[in-house]
């Protein structure tokens, strides 16, 4: 591994999002955390071609919401006719001195992937769980330190992507 290694994805060959629709439900817990994230997410979509009029976002109070509201969005759209190829539920979860972020990490995460696999779609995981606002705001790119981090919700964003474009190719 090189010593310039800097996490995150590296951007796959030939990912092109044009015609993409994309919905990302986004906490207000936690938010100056959380808006980055979202920008992130939609800043490499856009790069990638997705439309700005095909990113959807919402948001709910917290990341216990964020399964809920995911698949009620999911279902509504394409019960409408305009379903989504992709879903980013997006929220920060800081450890505290009680076991309730264990509970809401532990609910959050399990709903997420429940709703991804029941809504036959990308379901991207953008939930970060960490010990210290300072991880948080290292993984959102705006760390306080010299090194500000990395954007998770760029990577979220390119996976977004990838995994729509693998689900309409199928095996």
């Amino acid at each position: 591994m090189s010593k310039d290694f800097v996490k995150g994805l590296t951007v796959a060959d030939g990912l092109n999002g044009s015609g993409l629709r994309v919905l990302i439900v986004h906490t207000r817990w936690n938010l100056p955390i959380v808006e980055p994230l979202v920008q992130g997410a939609v800043n490499t979509m856009k790069s990638l071609g997705v439309s700005e009029s095909d990113i959807v976002i919402r948001q709910v109070p917290g990341s216990f919401e964020l399964p809920f509201a995911t698949q009620t969005l999911l279902a509504s759209a394409k019960a409408a006719g305009r379903p989504f190829d992709a879903a980013i539920p997006i929220g920060v979860l800081i450890k505290g001195s009680t076991m309730h972020f264990e509970y809401i990490a532990d609910a959050a995460s399990h709903g997420i992937m429940r709703v991804g696999l029941e809504a036959g779609i990308p379901v991207i995981f953008g939930l970060l769980t960490c010990l210290t606002e300072d991880q948080a705001l290292e993984r959102a790119g705006v760390g306080k330190g010299a090194s500000k981090g990395h954007n998770h919700g760029e990577d979220w964003g390119m996976g977004a992507v990838e995994m729509s474009l693998l689900a309409k190719k199928g095996a």
